[in-house]
């Protein structure tokens, strides 16, 4: 009796000795979440119930209650770019995850073929958005882009890909899809190759055939991954800045504007800190609700 309550001290002591390690471990990346992280969402907090002009020495914050956050939703700017922004994301999230699922399956082999296409296809996924987003403007120009350059050669008529509202919304999509479809397929051949192999030929002898086989069990059992890959590339689709600001700045007018780039807008070129950080909690909210969805979903597939 006494030497077991002697290795239950001893456990409890070890255990409590292990729970002081980990966290001293965690300490430093817990000091950089505070720094980097909470703190600056505190003072954005604070300032989105005030009217702040950064631009202007000496101003007094003037509290302003919940203005900030009646003003967004009367505002038609406001919302052109959150419609932009939900027209942008679920528009090349889908496109990016058929192709990336066509490519995935093609690719999924150990041939020699499959492996330097996979190298080709990391190409514009490795490209920083600004140098892609300059590449793509200089390509797309109306009077030196080689895109109408080739299209006159054929006869047809030069085209205003970046100065038309719709064109240029077309645009910005296909350089993202061209950049992310890559990012989907590497993911999902991953997930592939974590099939088991006997499943698939299993079958394929039962008479299935390959579409049969790709719906049945390829999709079912690369679900979790499916879901985790969707829910990252959707919030990163929302987040896009980099490609909108190179490549159109937002226009013609507010045809490309993103919500990422309203805020920008708002707290950098009109100094309204108050209104782009209530922007900013409103966004942040969103896309934490975008991820429990995410993540109940995955919980419930993982379930089933």
């Amino acid at each position: 009796m006494k030497h077991g309550q002697q290795r239950l001290r001893a456990g409890a002591a070890q255990s409590l000795s292990d729970r002081v390690t980990t966290w001293l471990f965690l300490l430093p990346a817990l000091a950089v979440v505070v720094v980097a992280v909470v703190i600056p969402l505190g003072n954005s907090f604070i300032l989105s119930f005030q009217r702040v002009r950064i631009n202007v020495p000496d101003f007094e914050p003037v509290f302003l209650g919940l203005e900030n956050y009646r003003r967004m939703f009367s505002d038609p700017l406001f919302i052109r770019s959150v419609q932009n922004t939900m027209l942008f994301a679920f528009v090349t999230v889908f496109f990016e995850l058929v192709l990336g699922v066509m490519f995935a399956m093609m690719l999924s082999g150990d041939g020699r073929g499959a492996r330097i296409m996979r190298s080709i296809m990391l190409v514009p996924m490795i490209m920083a958005p600004v140098a892609a987003g300059t590449m793509w403007r200089m390509m797309l120009d109306k009077n030196t882009g080689i895109v109408n350059y080739l299209f006159t050669l054929v006869g047809l008529p030069a085209v205003d890909w970046l100065g038309n509202p719709v064109l240029a919304m077309v645009s910005i999509m296909m350089v993202d899809i061209w950049r992310m479809t890559p990012w989907f397929s590497i993911l999902l051949i991953s997930g592939i190759k974590s099939i088991p192999g006997d499943t698939i030929e299993a079958a394929l002898v039962d008479g299935a055939n390959r579409l049969q086989c790709f719906w049945r069990v390829v999709l079912p059992q690369m679900a979790r991954v499916l879901c985790l890959v969707l829910m990252l590339r959707l919030i990163d689709a929302f987040k896009v800045f980099d490609i909108v600001f190179v490549m159109t700045g937002g226009g013609p007018g507010m045809a490309t504007e993103m919500l990422p780039n309203y805020i920008y807008s708002q707290g950098l070129r009109y100094f309204d800190a108050g209104y782009a950080a209530a922007l900013a909690l409103v966004f942040i909210a969103a896309m934490s609700v975008l991820s429990g969805v995410f993540m109940a979903v995955r919980r419930r597939i993982a379930q089933d």
